[in-house]
């Protein structure tokens, strides 16, 4: 289960926003963090508390499909980002490096700025615990589930070559 504390974006914020390419030099996950959605919103890494979530509406992570961007917003303490829709390439990159997003058009809509939330990422629920509302999104298939309990692909590719 995942609770937190909404921050809300509009349509289309792409990778280059996430994340600027001036910063795709490093690899470290502080540095990115520090430099996430620097040029939108220059207080985000100051205002976000670990947990937090990110409620977004169209196209979210369009743009180039830097894998920096997903690892930016994880490092920086968001727990997990909601979208009307996601660009597919940063859908993967997220669920790659074990970042839980989620598709759902209303509750993208509904959720306001400072709304706190809970996430069950294994049923889809997501609940609005400031207006008392429930969402419905898609659950991700168990495959998906497992690689984001894992903490990111790779991390699952090693639990299960150890397991064998």
């Amino acid at each position: 289960m995942i609770k937190g504390k909404t921050i809300k974006y509009g349509d289309n914020i792409d990778t280059d926003v996430i994340i600027p390419a001036r910063y795709l030099n490093t690899s470290d996950e502080k540095e990115l963090a520090s430099h996430c959605m620097e040029d939108l919103d220059k207080d985000f890494s100051k205002k976000i508390n670990k947990g937090d979530i990110i409620i977004a509406g169209k196209n979210f992570g369009c743009g180039s499909s830097r894998e920096h961007a997903p690892i930016a917003i994880k490092a920086s303490g968001i727990s997990c980002v909601i979208a009307e829709t996601f660009a597919r390439i940063f859908f993967r990159n997220s669920i790659n490096i074990g970042l839980p997003i989620m598709e759902c058009r209303e509750a993208a809509r509904d959720i306001e700025e400072n709304d706190e939330i809970s996430i069950d990422v294994n049923s889809g629920a997501i609940t609005n615990i400031t207006k008392n509302k429930t969402y419905k999104a898609a659950p991700f298939p168990e495959f998906m589930q497992k690689i984001i309990e894992s903490q990111g692909l790779i991390n699952y590719i090693k639990k299960e070559v150890e397991s064998k």
